[in-house]
């Protein structure tokens, strides 16, 4: 991060006649003045989002160098406003309490959310915030006044307090197990609610918590295999909802690496296959499917919508066959044309060179009249 001090020469028009009161001499008009700047301090101003959409100018620095980062509890007091000076909400400020949340947890706007993630405990901030990241482009109704749409918001924040997550490798296994399952969990409600992108983020994280087998002891290491493979049958899940085809076969496959009969992702792996138009692959993770579960009917009921979109593609095969066959048969005729106007040329100059011969070795017509007598 640098900073720079630009001074220029500019042209300050002043009133003639006017007396300076403060000791300072009067100004002839129109003079040409030149001021020396000098640089007493420094607000480092942070691209937070990376467009320029979330701005933080640090007001006064953080303690330490622990920033609240994803899933820390934080502490904040703040005084929002809209870009006129209309304060729209308090908090911590003139007798309202601190505010209290998850970052990563969608509980306060994202401007917001990500802004804080970066601060250090004790850091005081202002955050320009683009509606992107605020409140959108829909009227909303605040505690002390309402924020029109699209409305670019500021934000005065300072961070009371933080107490980040531990982290995975301060953890002992049962500590990953029992975070693992609480992530699930919280993944499974969000899912429930419609939320699926921050349910996949839930399972995708259960999932890290467990993901070293070599630490894990023989009851620990099944139990963490059959929480990963509920995570992972869980996000592809998510993926489909969330027309990510790719995701989904990615994270069914990596369950059918370790339970190659699985049916659940084979069911949703085919459903990937499926929307991708990779029609026989998925045809063959359902005759897996089958040969596991016979009578499992979410099975049966895209093996009968496989069908279909078989039909459909088998169709439109044979229609194009069939275009690209009646192109050739049209090109054939003029082909063979070509062909025999060629050979007729041909055999016409044979004749020619032939009649030419003839000529040459004919007798005269003296020579006939003689042979005749």
């Amino acid at each position: 991060m640098s900073s720079a001090c630009h001074v220029r020469t500019y042209d300050a028009s002043v009133e003639e006649g006017r007396d300076a009161s403060n000791g300072v001499h009067m100004l002839p008009h129109s003079s040409l003045l030149n001021i020396d700047i000098e640089l007493v301090s420094f607000k480092p101003v942070i691209d937070v989002t990376g467009d320029f959409k979330v701005l933080k100018k640090i007001l006064k620095e953080g303690e330490g160098a622990l920033i609240a980062n994803e899933g820390a509890t934080v502490t904040i007091s703040y005084m929002a406003r809209l870009e006129d000076g209309t304060v729209f909400e308090n908090k911590g400020i003139d007798g309202e309490k601190p505010l209290e949340f998850i970052t990563d947890e969608e509980q306060v706007i994202s401007g917001l959310d990500r802004a804080v993630a970066t601060m250090k405990k004790g850091e005081r901030a202002i955050l320009t915030i683009h509606p992107d990241f605020g409140f959108g482009s829909s009227e909303v109704r605040r505690d002390l006044a309402v924020v029109p749409p699209a409305s670019n918001v500021v934000y005065e924040v300072e961070l009371l307090e933080l107490m980040k997550e531990k982290a995975q490798w301060e953890m002992s296994n049962s500590e990953k197990i029992e975070a693992a399952r609480r992530r699930k969990e919280e993944g499974n409600l969000l899912f429930q609610n419609g939320k699926y992108h921050r349910a996949g983020k839930k399972y995708d994280k259960a999932a890290e918590y467990i993901s070293d087998d070599e630490s894990f002891g023989d009851d620990e290491q099944k139990l963490a295999k059959q929480l990963r493979v509920s995570c992972w049958l869980n996000g592809a899940a998510c993926s489909l909802k969330l027309n990510d085809f790719q995701g989904a076969i990615m994270l069914s496959s990596k369950v059918l690496d370790i339970e190659s009969h699985n049916v659940k992702a084979l069911y949703r792996r085919a459903q990937a296959y499926m929307e991708t138009e990779d029609l026989f692959a998925a045809e063959l993770d359902i005759k897996r499917a089958l040969g596991t579960d016979p009578q499992n009917r979410e099975v049966k009921l895209i093996q009968k919508n496989l069908k279909q979109l078989q039909a459909g593609s088998n169709k439109r095969d044979s229609k194009l066959y069939k275009n690209m066959f009646a192109q050739m048969t049209r090109d054939t005729p003029v082909s063979t044309k070509k062909m025999k106007v060629e050979k007729v040329e041909e055999e016409e100059e044979v004749m020619e060179m032939e009649t030419e011969k003839v000529a040459e070795n004919s007798p005269t017509m003296r020579e006939l009249t003689h042979y005749l007598q």
